[in-house]
């Protein structure tokens, strides 16, 4: 899996405020490739009408504080159990895998401790960490090798 836009933004602004813009780059990329935007899996923090509306499948969990005693709706708790519909909880059980991508950035492409210092600077620098990780995911895949796209180092020598 690899991420296909970036917004990047002050830590003091609310992630769900950028969705709607990413989500339209997203379908702009998606369209120049012939591809559709099938569904958007996401956490409840993004649960919000406007983002639900621009997609045909919204796999997001709505928070405890909203439409409270509607059935069928997807729900997590706080260990993390999903309740709802079967095959939107099987949906959501994908979202670690996104997870899975920031981690790999943070710890291999030393995102979680960056050296600079400034909105733009590590703008630059992420958006050069998710091309590294990219290319690297390219190249493994170039020489039918894909085990190496976890390898940063693979491709150093």
């Amino acid at each position: 899996m690899l991420p296909l836009t970036s917004v990047f933004a002050s830590a003091t602004q609310n992630e769900k405020k950028h969705s709607p813009n990413m989500l339209e780059k997203t379908k702009l990329i998606l369209k120049r490739s012939a591809a559709r935007l099938r569904s958007v899996i996401a956490d409840s923090q993004y649960s919000d009408g406007k983002l639900r509306n621009a997609v045909c499948e919204a796999v997001i969990p709505y928070p405890a504080n909203q439409k409270r005693d509607v059935k069928g709706l997807l729900r997590v708790d706080k260990k993390f159990r999903t309740y709802g519909p079967e095959d939107q909880k099987k949906e959501y059980h994908k979202r670690p895998r996104i997870e899975a991508v920031y981690s790999f950035l943070k710890t291999q492409y030393s995102l979680a401790v960056n050296k600079v210092r400034g909105a733009r600077n590590v703008a630059s620098y992420s958006l050069y960490s998710l091309l590294c990780m990219v290319l690297n995911r390219e190249a493994a895949e170039n020489i039918r090798r894909p085990d190496k796209a976890v390898s940063p180092t693979y491709f150093n020598t």
